[in-house]
């Protein structure tokens, strides 16, 4: 089977299956109707769920069965937390973005007050649901502070802060690493990483795993500043060409269109060479097949 199509079909089967109680749930945790919307806007307004598709991806390369009761709310818990880093980077106090997803943006739809507590509601409720299963108590506790980590000061929060202290500033392709890993890395690190704590799966056999996710995060960052230059509007749903309005940091900027291309396909290679150390079969397959979500032929020689 192409590998495109692996991860196709992956995605035909999970996202309805993560999304069909998501609101619902937004809703019943949520005390009051108006930020229930502004919650809800942003978390079902059409997001690739790739966070949770990668947990799940992983539970399912290490064997462990999805259960509903067990495992929907903490898997999709990234997806509060991730939605609420969008909600606020959108914000006018940090990128000022009128569009998301090819709708208008929560400030734009609610108002820049509601946003704000529409992210701090999606955040705080993340590690509600953290911990609102039968998991056991050790593997809820270890979630919720990787989880912490990931998303706070020491990760994703402090890419945000690096990016904004960046801005106007040329950056040495080390300290962009850094930066990219913290403000997009941290994240789907966290996602595989969470598989591998509800599988119980020993720590000594973690490293394949999260380089592989590692290398997943650092793709995700270059291709995406690659779309940035070569994309448009309508296709990402996101304003494009702001990057370089705004004198940021990116792969594109450092090492022309080109030079990223070829980090993109060298890092997708580290990636997969990482993958080769896990046991040959479907569940190695499966978290390959994330690589073909990268369009490797969009800058043309």
């Amino acid at each position: 089977m192409p590998i495109e199509t692996r991860l196709t079909q992956f995605e035909t089967t999970w996202v309805p299956r993560l999304n069909a109680p998501l609101q619902a749930a937004i809703e019943r945790d949520a005390g009051d109707t108006r930020l229930a919307d502004a919650m809800t806007y942003s978390v079902m307004a059409g997001g690739k769920r790739l966070r949770p598709l990668l947990t799940v991806a992983t539970l399912q390369a290490l064997g462990v069965t999805f259960e509903e009761q067990r495992h929907w709310q903490p898997v999709m818990a990234l997806e509060l937390l991730h939605t609420y880093s969008l909600i606020h980077d959108d914000l006018p106090a940090m990128d000022n973005d009128d569009l998301r997803r090819g709708e208008p943006t929560n400030h734009v739809k609610f108002g820049a007050g509601m946003a704000t507590l529409a992210g701090d509601g999606l955040l705080t409720l993340a590690f509600q649901w953290l911990t609102a299963s039968d998991l056991p108590a050790t593997t809820q506790a270890q979630l919720v502070q990787a989880l912490a980590i990931a998303a706070g000061p020491g990760g994703m929060v402090a890419g945000q802060a690096k990016d904004i202290q960046s801005e106007h500033v040329d950056l040495p392709l080390d300290r962009l690493r850094v930066l990219h890993r913290e403000k997009t890395g941290a994240l789907l690190h966290y996602a595989v990483q969470a598989g591998l704590i509800m599988g119980q799966t020993p720590q000594a056999q973690w490293t394949p795993y999260l380089q592989f996710a590692d290398a997943f995060g650092l793709s995700f960052q270059i291709y995406d500043d690659i779309l940035d230059v070569v994309g448009t509007a309508a296709e990402l749903g996101k304003a494009t060409q702001k990057d370089a309005g705004e004198a940021k940091n990116t792969y594109p900027g450092k090492l022309g269109l080109e030079g990223a291309n070829q980090a993109l396909i060298a890092t997708i290679q580290t990636g997969k060479q990482a993958l080769a150390e896990l046991p040959a079969g479907d569940g190695r397959d499966l978290l390959a097949a994330f690589f073909s979500y990268f369009d490797t032929k969009r800058v043309k020689p």
